[in-house]
């Protein structure tokens, strides 16, 4: 299987709701280094996984609606935890909207699976992936 990945960053603001987090229960700020990985089992007619530009672009365009944001205040996260885990499948999620929408141009369509990786600082990290 061949793989593609582009990376992008988000700066954010938010808290959690449980007394496991400990001081992060209140409010502070990460900065999550975005790495998306596209899969295909055989390179398209020019030869790739997937445009690498319009990946790019549209990675910068998806991490831009969170970057610099308090997550707390975005309505579709209310009631959850918004850990480096389930942020890893947001930006999974949405991705895949994209490449489904035809945002990555329709040789996109023939993509496999979906690998999200955010990184959360230089020891630890958090990955999602999904069959498209």
């Amino acid at each position: 299987m061949f793989s593609l990945t582009v990376r992008d960053h988000m700066m954010i603001a938010h808290s959690f709701n449980s007394p496991r987090f400990g001081p992060a229960q209140a409010l502070h700020g990460a900065t999550y280094v975005v790495d998306v990985t596209f899969y295909r089992d055989e390179l398209d007619a020019d030869d790739l996984v997937v445009d690498i530009g319009l990946a790019g672009e549209q990675l910068r365009a998806l991490v831009s609606q969170l970057n610099l944001s308090n997550l707390d205040e975005h309505d579709e996260f209310r009631g959850h935890n918004t850990t480096t885990e389930f942020m890893a499948r947001v930006v999974c999620r949405r991705m895949m909207e994209r490449i489904r929408s035809g945002a990555l141009g329709q040789e996109a369509l023939g993509l496999k699976r979906l690998k999200v990786t955010m990184g959360e600082s230089h020891v630890a990290w958090a990955t999602y992936e999904q069959d498209l």
